[in-house]
């Protein structure tokens, strides 16, 4: 991430991120780490994150980190103000968490649905209440919430994710209106499919390469740089007039 751009106003700036031990949130934690800015990320992949935050420990400030569950309101509220202890106040903040999982209609129960609900909109609405003061009290922010094409697409298999996602959009439009006051910007980052290890392992084959090859306009693969690098922008004070909008990266699928 060296050659990409420097964004002064991101130093010493702290950022929260969501889902930040692997794939597209382990490159979002090094971009940020980068950049100078106070990184602290919340992940149930405990392992994983540790060792992220670890590797990066040479940083002008070393990443926290802390496991928790996203899905419980609760673990979440306490995850986020022990890195505040940590970290201090925290003025951006990535909505990255989510989870994909395929299911059959026919196959889904009403536990299933809530629980995904719950990973891929339900905290990115209480992840912000909970950093909302800290943003008041600076007078700026930046929150960045990711959706995902796959819903532009009419992508079928996974329902649960797909609507979370939709909603995400309707999510970020309503917050950007009640935070904007205090000067606090509220975007979706949609990506296209990002071709992180899960993906690769579980989702990913010769016959998805056609399709994807066949629906981007620009022929090659969508790595979490492209992403990060969306992401760097919308949390810098270059994007300081962008809010209550959708900034999509898949290439030109969508």
């Amino acid at each position: 991430m060296s050659s990409y751009a420097r964004y002064p106003s991101l130093q010493d700036r702290g950022v929260l991120i969501t889902g930040g031990a692997t794939g597209i949130g382990e490159t979002l934690v090094q971009a940020f780490a980068e950049q100078g800015a106070k990184v602290a990320f919340i992940d149930l992949a405990a392992e994983e994150g540790n060792a992220l935050a670890a590797r990066l420990a040479g940083s002008r400030h070393a990443p926290q980190f802390m496991a928790a569950d996203l899905s419980n309101v609760e673990s979440l509220r306490g995850a986020i103000a022990g890195l505040r202890e940590r970290s201090g106040p925290f003025t951006v903040l990535l909505n990255n968490a989510a989870n994909d999982k395929r299911h059959a209609v026919e196959e889904t129960t009403p536990e299933f649905w809530d629980t995904s609900v719950a990973v891929n909109i339900k905290h990115q609405f209480f992840t912000a209440q909970a950093v909302l003061a800290d943003m008041k009290a600076a007078g700026y922010g930046s929150i960045i919430n990711f959706g995902s094409i796959s819903w532009m697409l009419k992508q079928g298999g996974m329902p649960a994710y797909t609507a979370s996602k939709a909603a995400v959009q309707g999510l970020t439009r309503c917050l950007a209106r009640d935070f904007g006051p205090h000067k606090i910007r509220v975007n979706t980052l949609v990506p296209g499919w990002v071709m992180t290890e899960k993906q690769l392992k579980l989702w990913v084959t010769e016959e998805t390469k056609v399709e994807i090859a066949k629906g981007q306009c620009i022929d090659a693969p969508l790595m979490p740089q492209h992403i990060a690098s969306m992401a760097l922008f919308l949390a810098a004070d270059d994007s300081a007039m962008c809010t209550a909008q959708d900034f999509i990266v898949d290439g030109g699928w969508a």
